[in-house]
Order: structure tokens, then sequence, then C-alpha cells
């Protein structure tokens, strides 16, 4: 078994198609300014539907984090680091740390972005501390 992969849709395809360039995008509210992610068909801010997309720095700090020491299939070396984001443009995301075994993560530590293949349709975010 592979790694899970994410469902594509018309809502979300830019925020892949961007993964597959290496740009991190995010929606941006065109009425009130407002930056989210995960994708969705309004703004959680004034309930707008024109959203638009906009690349982000890929910059942000740990918020929280977990070490996964048992993985669920083999897809998955354990251990690894599931994390919550909170970019430097604001919205929080949920990824992993790559490169660690959790044992030099902090909540609070600067990490930037770095893009992961899954499969040759899906290219996931993945961070890395900085």
């Amino acid at each position: 078994m592979g790694k899970i992969q994410p469902p594509i849709n018309a809502i979300s395809k830019p925020y892949w198609d961007g993964c597959q360039q290496g740009v991190l995008r995010v929606q941006r509210c065109v009425a009130c300014r407002h930056l989210q992610l995960y994708p969705r068909i309004l703004c959680t801010q004034c309930t707008s539907t024109e959203l638009d997309w906009v690349a982000v720095s890929g910059k942000g700090k740990i918020a929280s984090y977990t070490v996964v020491t048992r993985a669920i299939s083999k897809a998955y070396a354990a251990p690894y680091v599931v994390a919550l984001i909170d970019l430097d443009e604001g919205p929080r995301m949920m990824s992993t740390i790559i490169d660690s075994d959790g044992s030099d993560v902090a909540v609070g530590m600067a990490v930037n972005v770095a893009f992961q293949a899954w499969s040759e349709t899906v290219t996931m975010p993945v961070f890395h501390i900085d």
C-alpha cells in the first residue's frame, strides 16, 4: 500500500497545482483580503464567494507537534513528526517535519516548506527546520 492520496477537486486543484510547481498557495478573499487554508467555497471571515489564490513564502513556526512512532503502513517510515504550522502570512496548516525523528523539534521553531512527490499526480508540502 502506498501513501494515502488526498482528493483533488475543482476547489482544491489550484493548491495541488501549486505544490506540483513547488509553490505553496493559499486562498485569498477578494472582498476582505483574508487568507485561508484549506480550500473552501467561501471566505471564513466575511462569507464572500469571491476567492483567488496567492503564493506565500512557505515560512512559518511550529504551533504544535506530535511524534508518530508506529506507522500506519510500510509507506510511512516511523518515527515521523506531524506538526501544525503557523505560516508567516497567517493561515495554519498541518504537515510533516522532514529529516527529523522529533528529538530536535520544539514549539516555536522556524520552519520552511519543501515538497515531496507522493505519486505522479500528488506533490505534498512538507517542512524542514530552518
